[in-house]
């Protein structure tokens, strides 16, 4: 049921303006507003503070549906979880009342300020600084690489608040879009989900109450991790959803087209190229579910099955669009069909939240 409404409300509500929102590479509107309408926006929120309270598997439906449509549009409820569960994780209740319930309202959304210049894959070795003031933090620094900067109304950022102590010394903050010296970069200019801004975030002497830390000092690096144990997993979702929606395209194509007097489906060719695509996409989903489980439950095995899940579901996306492009032939390579746009969308899901390289890196310290 959960499945069918949002494909409704995806094709209904956000399919009509994916080609719009990539070709002029602005914020998808139309797909927040109907989100939000829907309660879809972001359905992890706990019910005790006004959200769906939605479990991952739930969670990665939702994301999988509408990514299924619009890649860019299924970034909205994935970072507002992204974004968020630090908060859900460490923070106080105090903290949790305060974010989580205009989260849940739709008044405003999560960003997650990990990245920066010089720290990627090597996000402990971070410059951003938080030094105590009192009853204040001061945070300087700049966070490159941030889905939805400039969107969203809320930002945790990991800072570093004891050099001496690498990852240890890094301390998790909810900054607001609206605090004196946050500002942000010019949009990036991006080979795919072009309707989800990413831009640097700048903190120049951003003054912030001490109660906006996210737990106890030192322990933002820890949060960091764990919240990626947790939405790996979406990206796998988002992944998962972008190949379906390349496959469900490819296989209409497929039947429609005529070469040498008969539909290209009717070739073997063709045919083993769908059942691969089909086969693999499954095998994703498979694993993708049972991650999201795994989350629910907090499984002492879900870092490797979340790096799985991500790694597996992305590897699949990229390989999958590419033949989707491939069935169409001259087609798949032009703008007037989606697949093309499925292929590019595809390619960051095998880079953020971790590249797929340390992703088999994380799989290999926790195997289980």
């Amino acid at each position: 049921m959960l499945r069918d409404a949002i494909r409704s409300l995806a094709e209904a509500k956000i399919a009509p303006f994916a080609a719009a929102v990539d070709e002029e590479a602005r914020f998808p509107q139309e797909a927040l507003d109907a989100l939000v309408a829907n309660d879809l926006h972001a359905v992890h929120v706990p019910e005790s503070y006004g959200g769906a309270g939605a479990d991952a598997l739930a969670t990665v439906i939702v994301i999988e549906e509408v990514a299924r449509v619009c890649a860019s549009s299924s970034l909205i409820p994935a970072v507002n979880k992204l974004g968020s569960l630090p908060v859900i994780l460490s923070g106080s209740e105090e903290l949790k009342k305060r974010y989580m319930t205009p989260l849940a309202k739709g008044e405003g959304m999560f960003s997650y300020c990990l990245s920066e210049p010089d720290a990627g894959s090597d996000a402990a070795g971070m410059k951003t600084k938080a030094v105590r003031d009192g009853d204040s933090y001061v945070l300087n620094g700049v966070k490159r690489w941030i889905t939805n900067a400039g969107v969203s109304e809320y930002y945790t950022v990991m800072a570093v608040t004891d050099p001496t102590k690498r990852s240890k010394g890094i301390s998790a903050f909810v900054v607001e879009k609206g605090d004196e010296g946050v500002s942000f970069g010019a949009p990036e200019r991006k080979l795919g989900i072009k309707g989800s801004p990413t831009r640097e975030v700048y903190l120049d002497n951003v003054r912030i109450p001490a109660d906006r830390m996210i737990g106890e000092e030192g322990t933002g690096f820890a949060t960091a991790m764990k919240t990626l144990d947790h939405t790996r997993i979406t990206i796998a979702a988002q992944a998962l959803g972008i190949a379906q929606g390349a496959l469900d395209y490819a296989k209409g194509y497929v039947q429609e087209r005529k070469q040498f007097g008969k539909p290209i489906a009717d070739f073997q060719g063709i045919q083993f190229m769908l059942a691969d695509m089909a086969m693999k996409i499954e095998a994703a989903r498979q694993l993708t579910y049972a991650a999201a489980a795994k989350s629910e439950r907090g499984d002492k095995d879900l870092t490797f099955q979340g790096a799985a899940a991500k790694c597996f579901a992305s590897d699949v996306a990229m390989e999958v669009t590419t033949d989707a492009v491939q069935l169409l032939g001259g087609y798949g390579y032009t703008r007037d069909y989606p697949v093309e746009r499925m292929m590019r969308d595809a390619k960051i899901t095998q880079i953020y939240e971790g590249t797929n390289q340390v992703q088999r890196i994380v799989m290999a310290r926790n195997l289980p």
